[in-house]
């Protein structure tokens, strides 16, 4: 599943992303012009999440695939995602802010990072995703656990 989301989605979008789920949000193009119009119309192969009733009801009219949000919290809009079999989980296969595929770093790439960030060069012991349009390295640190706790707490 691919999906567009709207800019009232933007926590959902990035924990969509971690999961693995290609997910473009509005908020990461330059649409000139009305962006309901534009999302109504456009990249009709991805599925739309939205909290706008009234755009969800012009794309059920036009037979565009949509889906309605609800909730106002993350993890509720991600229980309301698992209906249509959307499965949360830590997978790094995509850049959280971007959407760009994760790869592994070359040293050179990981170094350049570590030092711009004022990271310790311990970090070359941990396992390295890094998202080439952004110039930013992942790896499993402390906010991993936090991560999969909050997935535990969603899956409740």
């Amino acid at each position: 599943m691919k999906f567009l989301t709207d800019r009232m989605l933007g926590k959902l979008t990035t924990w969509l992303r971690i999961s693995g789920y290609d997910t473009v949000s509005i908020a990461d193009l330059n649409v000139e012009g009305d962006e309901d119009e534009f999302m109504l119309k456009n990249l009709k192969d991805r599925i739309l999440l939205t909290k706008d009733r009234t755009l969800y009801r012009k794309c059920v009219k036009q037979g565009r695939d949509v889906f309605l949000i609800e909730s106002n919290d993350v993890a509720g809009q991600m229980r309301e995602l698992t209906r249509i079999g959307v499965k949360f989980r830590l997978v790094m296969d995509r850049c959280s802010v971007c959407n760009s595929e994760l790869r592994k770093p070359s040293r050179d790439e990981a170094l350049e990072v570590i030092r711009r960030e004022g990271l310790s060069e311990d970090m070359l012991d941990f396992e390295l995703w890094y998202c080439e349009k952004c110039r930013k390295l992942y790896w499993m640190g402390g906010h991993w656990k936090n991560m999969s706790r909050f997935l535990r707490k969603v899956e409740d």
